[in-house]
């Protein structure tokens, strides 16, 4: 099992992102800064603003959502649910590209998160 840590702007906002439209369930939450979120061998940690996970580092720097690091959500018929996150208000980085392993776009959560959307090549 993976877990991934994502920065979010809004975590209500999130959550119901990841779980209405890709298929996550949420574990737990703890108040407005802080869930966790499985979809099959994944948990994913969200962190709200005021999450220790969001304290400076001690060079001052913040965490901030965005960013290319991405996870990958194997699908099928990307096509079909590009279109219905499309209809939904989701945003893309890119269009649809198609390679020899197979097809895949990148959407962003709420929070400007990547996620890699990917089907494969069949056969």
């Amino acid at each position: 099992m993976a877990t991934v840590r994502y920065f979010a702007a809004d975590v209500d906002a999130s959550i119901d992102f990841y779980t209405k439209r890709l298929g996550f369930v949420l574990r737990q939450q703890f108040g407005p800064n802080m869930a966790i979120l499985d979809r099959s061998d994944l948990t994913l940690w969200l962190a709200g603003r005021h999450a220790s996970a969001s304290r400076p580092m001690p060079d001052g720097t913040v965490p901030e959502p965005g960013g290319w690091n991405r996870f990958v959500i194997e699908v099928e018929n990307l096509p079909a649910l590009v279109k219905v996150l499309e209809g939904d208000g989701v945003q893309f980085r890119n269009t649809m590209i198609e390679g020899p392993g197979g097809r895949q776009v990148l959407c962003m959560d709420p929070s400007g998160n990547v996620i890699e959307l990917f089907e494969a090549t069949q056969g």
